[in-house]
């Protein structure tokens, strides 16, 4: 077809490369997500800070490093991820180019990033920003915090939002400061398969602007 010996794709399925999304999300609030993270266990707390505010994967969160939190730029550089195997758990690298990015944590966040740093973790800048409890060389089974996130979620009247669910509230909050469509992808870590579309990279610059937007919220809902 591209070459204009056919006029037309034979083998065209309607609704290909797209979907319904199945479950429909109602992103948390300002005042649902302060109650479930104080409703977690403080070592947990950060976890979904990041979660929410840098719209992390868990599968990004487990794999994090000391070294991935850099303050000096206020960034968490996300370049890994854990996935489970029939082998067990296995870190990989991002499987797109968009996931590998750099994203600029709110400045409203970086007190808590910095407390936790601060605690007692093992491994030097290797070490594992939340590590399994009964080894801090192993990385946390989903099972571990999501026991506690239950009932962190129920005590902020929220039983129906999953943990994967706050990331999408961070992408909403994301857009509500106005943010582009471009970076919104950037930040998120998102590609598009859209046939013929085209996305300008999002600059750091402007990526830091939209973290420190977000921080905003926080100050004027206070």
């Amino acid at each position: 077809m591209h070459d204009g010996e056919i006029p037309s794709n034979p083998a065209h399925i309607r609704g290909a490369g797209s979907s319904k999304r199945v479950h429909k999300i109602t992103p948390a609030s300002l005042a649902e997500l302060e109650a479930i993270t104080l409703a977690m266990p403080e070592r947990y707390r950060l976890m979904v800070l990041l979660a929410s505010w840098c719209q992390l994967r868990f599968g990004e969160l487990t794999e994090l490093r000391r070294a991935d939190i850099d303050l000096v730029h206020d960034v968490v550089k996300v370049r890994r991820g854990v996935v489970r195997t029939k082998d067990g758990r296995k870190v990989k690298k991002l499987k797109s180019d968009a996931g590998t990015r750099n994203v600029n944590i709110p400045p409203h966040l970086i007190p808590v990033v910095k407390a936790h740093l601060a605690s007692d973790i093992t491994g030097g800048r290797d070490g594992l920003l939340f590590p399994a409890a009964g080894d801090p060389t192993k990385h946390l089974a989903p099972s571990t915090p999501y026991r506690v996130y239950y009932k962190a979620r129920e005590a902020a009247g929220r039983p129906d939002l999953r943990f994967h669910d706050l990331r999408h509230t961070g992408a909403v909050l994301a857009a509500s400061t106005g943010a582009t469509l471009a970076e919104l992808m950037s930040r998120l870590g998102h590609s598009t398969a859209g046939a013929g579309m085209r996305y300008q990279h999002a600059s750091l610059d402007r990526d830091k602007v939209i973290a420190a937007a977000l921080s905003d919220l926080v100050n004027g809902a206070k």
